[in-house]
């Protein structure tokens, strides 16, 4: 069996995450999605989720490429998550290019072209965008 591994903190699932996830799983017949805790994106990541660790974690595992999902508490587990999981294929955003690189000792590693024009920060900044349009335009109105 082959396994692939991801990692990522899939917040506001979009097609650009499953499009990810479908490629992914094309590599291999198993797919492990390390999903960043919330304390490790606060602290080590600097993000903030709309959706908890949990809830981030069941709409994961309702997608049909995974197959499982397991918890990124920091950067450094990758070498020993590899090696835990038995992965034949590391697999990473383009935007990443080049960083994980020193994982080819212990498995394949690729990196996939990202989906264009979506990203959960275009996300979420479209809709602060939205929302402050509304404000100025219920401020204009009253």
């Amino acid at each position: 069996m082959r396994r692939v591994i991801t990692y990522g903190t899939f917040d506001l699932l979009h097609y650009g995450h499953i499009n990810l996830l479908r490629r992914a799983k094309e590599q291999g017949d198993y797919l492990i999605v390390a999903l960043s805790e919330d304390e490790f994106n606060e602290k080590e990541k600097h993000k903030k989720c709309y959706f908890d660790y949990e809830e981030r974690k069941h709409l994961l595992e309702a997608v049909r490429y995974v197959d499982l999902v397991v918890p990124e508490k920091s950067w450094n587990q990758k070498v020993l998550d590899i090696q835990l999981y038995q992965v034949d294929v590391f697999v990473m955003g383009d935007d990443w290019e080049g960083k994980f690189d020193f994982l080819k000792d212990f498995c394949e590693v690729k990196y996939f072209k990202r989906t264009s024009m979506v990203s959960t920060t275009k996300i979420k900044s479209d809709l602060k965008d939205d929302i402050l349009d509304n404000m100025k335009e219920m401020r204009q109105d009253g």
